[in-house]
């Protein structure tokens, strides 16, 4: 038996921040050595991070990558284990992004990445260029400093696997696995037996199955172990990267890490019989065919053995049931993760939310919730830097650090609640309710004051006031009224969020939580400069659907009953006021059987609206990033926002449409063919000899 034990990672990096990033990846590595493991893998530009973004077009960034190498392979961390480490470096004149691959203080090889992800959140073609050279190995000139250090001058660079002793091992760098026709593939037929990926992969709701299913298929049908290694964290910006550092043998999932969490290193062994990838191999007779007129890959040869003989204290990896998330959990983890990383990152000293009472609102603070909770349950399992976070945070007492998440929410959660005349005690009671049972330091103001104030300064500037439309007004008042009363939500809230701590003798500063929802940004169904703006927002991606969802699921899985009572409410504004003669009914009229002009009118009210409150998204608060699609402007949706919102050309293709399919009309008439039960009901179009026309 050829005995490999294996060791792959998630690591929380922070783009730039060296020393922090080569902690993790030295932790990462003695973890490794103390399971035996004789490879570790790590997650894709894991020494710079991965959302350097622009910053990876400035020569620093790659020149301390370089230092960092060295500083690795100077010490005693790759003496007696393969390492893949990822970083960017300049080769000529090009940027390419790296897996350098090293062992026992020598960089064997460096593999650059040959299929760049340029999707959604993805620009890595700004930063890198792709590796097309597929057919040879180039001589890589290192770093005048590195050379010196190592006793080399050059290395092999490009596209190839390492040729060991006893086994081959080859670099698959994240997109690389998903393109059409894979590396892993070729390798596979040129005898690589352990394939290494790393990924900067971001958590989306309902991902993770396609992404096990890409990692099962790539040995399922070829044999292999298939190791994968991801960022897990916030790293600096609005993805959060979801972890799930896993190891595959010959299609069964043999290890898995988490895919939320709070640590900031988790290390992932497997222990493997390669025999066992032989033997599969041999038993699939259209393998051998292939593998017999396979396209030569080029390798590199290391004069090590990595594979032990078996005794008896070995004991093999076996196939593991998959751990999945719900969609509810996945709402309350990965934003509860990304939330800590920002608070304990950001030198902030809690949040500030204003809550409503509604369901957007209410789903932030369940989160927060979640987070405090979260919190308290790894400082009981023996995390020592969540705990020296929490104890800073949340500013301890020397010798004092938090047991219970409703004390830690009192210390780092304030909720506030708006109020005006316009306001139900209904919404007033939930908000209160919410926050007991979260623990928040909650607050209760009311902004009559406030509105009537800036009322009469119009009034004395105009000589006019306004009056809302229940009572007389235009659409014009009443739209201002209610914009006022939102605007000056967002102002008290920021005020607050940097005059609290001042006021309970506390250092530094709150951040303030934003609570739009991803509908409300599509249709512009919010106030510019509203309580929407705020420093982050943790379900600006998510749909009000999943929302009301994840809410039902919080009231039972996170002890915050009060949440069902939200979910179950009728959603309001509460921004004009309730006449016992005037009320509004929200009427649902897209069912399942609507008229061509009926669609019509519905999808050029939604562009008519969408157009017209583009202009809003330039200013979204940054979101956590947990669909495949968001409206957010700087980031993911690149479109302009100003528009001609009569939409003249598209809107007339569409009513030509419609006019072509009212003169399509399906209508069902009697059929007078005989058939074997004496009659029957055929479907034509209008106007068309031919039955089938109308099916």
């Amino acid at each position: 038996m050829r005995l490999l034990k294996v060791a792959t990672c998630n690591l929380n990096q922070w783009a730039m921040d060296f020393d922090c990033n080569m902690e993790n990846i030295k932790e990462s590595i003695a973890k490794a050595k103390e399971a035996g493991a004789v490879i570790r893998l790590g997650p894709e530009l894991e020494i710079t991070g991965y959302g350097c973004e622009d910053h990876f077009l400035e020569l620093d960034t790659v020149t301390h990558a370089w230092g960092c190498l060295k500083d690795l392979l100077l010490g005693d961390w790759t003496d007696g284990i393969f390492c893949s480490f990822g970083m960017p470096i300049i080769k000529g004149s090009e940027r390419y992004n790296c897996q350098v691959l090293c062992m026992n203080r020598k960089i064997i090889m460096i593999r650059p990445k040959m299929w760049l992800a340029n999707d959604g959140n993805y620009r890595e073609l700004r930063w890198f260029t792709p590796w097309k050279q597929k057919n040879q190995l180039d001589d890589f000139q290192l770093p005048i400093e590195i050379a010196e250090a190592v006793s080399q001058k050059t290395v092999p660079f490009g596209y190839g696997y390492i040729q060991f002793l006893d086994t081959a091992v080859a670099a698959e760098v994240c997109e690389e696995l998903f393109t059409p026709l894979p590396p892993h593939a070729e390798l596979a037929l040129n005898g690589v037996e352990v394939f290494m990926n790393a990924s900067g992969s971001h958590h989306q709701l309902r991902k993770l199955d396609v992404r096990l299913h890409a990692f099962i298929g790539a040995t399922y049908y070829r044999g292999g172990v298939y190791m994968y290694s991801n960022h897990q964290g916030c790293d600096g910006g609005r993805l959060y990267y979801d972890g799930c550092s896993c190891v595959i043998v010959n299609g069964d999932v043999v290890a898995q890490g988490s895919q939320f969490s709070l640590k900031d290193v988790e290390v992932v062994t497997a222990e493997i019989d390669l025999d066992a990838v032989a033997s599969f191999r041999g038993s699939i007779s259209s393998f051998q065919e292939q593998a017999s007129a396979k396209t030569k890959v080029p390798s590199v040869a290391a004069p090590y053995n990595l594979c032990q003989s078996f005794h008896l204290r070995m004991c093999l990896s076996g196939p593991l049931k998959i751990k999945y998330h719900s969609p509810e959990e996945e709402i309350a983890l990965g934003p509860g993760c990304w939330l800590w990383d920002y608070l304990r990152r950001s030198g902030a000293s809690g949040f500030l939310l204003p809550l409503s009472g509604g369901a957007d609102s209410s789903s932030v603070a369940a989160i927060v919730g979640c987070m405090c909770q979260l919190v308290i349950k790894e400082i009981a399992h023996g995390d020592e830097q969540v705990k020296a976070d929490a104890i800073r945070i949340g500013q301890y007492p020397d010798g004092q650090f938090p047991t219970d998440n409703k004390e830690f929410a009192k210390r780092i959660f304030y909720t506030v609640y708006m109020g005006s005349e316009n306001s139900s005690e209904t919404t007033r009671s939930r908000a209160k309710f919410l926050a007991d049972e979260i623990g928040a330091w909650h607050l209760d103001v009311c902004i009559d004051g406030v509105v009537s104030a800036l009322l009469s300064l119009f009034e004395k500037l105009t000589g006019k006031r306004p009056r809302y439309k229940v009572d007389g007004g235009s659409n014009a008042e009443n739209l201002g009224l209610q914009n006022i009363q939102a605007r000056i939500r967002m102002v008290l809230a920021f005020m607050l969020a940097s005059l609290l701590p001042w006021v309970h003798n506390k250092s530094g500063f709150y951040l303030v939580l934003g609570s739009s929802n991803v509908d409300e940004g599509l249709r512009g169904y919010l106030t510019k400069y509203d309580c929407s703006s705020a420093d982050i927002n943790p379900i600006g991606s998510i749909s009000k659907q999943d929302l009301r969802s994840f809410l039902r699921w919080a009231a039972d899985h996170l002890g915050y009953s009060s949440l069902a009572e939200v979910e179950a409410a009728p959603p309001t504004a509460e921004l004009e006021p309730i006449r016992s003669d005037y009320s509004q009914n929200l009427c649902y009229r897209w069912g399942t059987k609507l008229t061509p002009a009926e669609v019509a009118e519905k999808v050029k009210h939604f562009f008519k609206y969408y157009s017209i409150n583009r202009h809003k998204m330039t200013v979204l608060t940054p979101s956590y990033h947990a669909e495949s699609y968001s409206p957010e402007d700087n980031r993911f949706d690149l479109r302009q926002f100003l528009y001609n919102a009569r939409w003249p050309f598209q809107f007339r293709k569409i009513d030509e449409l419609v006019q072509k399919l009212d003169g399509d009309k399906i209508v069902i008439k009697e059929s007078t063919s005989s058939t074997s039960d004496g009659g029957g009901m055929g479907v034509v179009a209008a106007g068309s000899g031919d039955p089938k026309a109308g099916v």
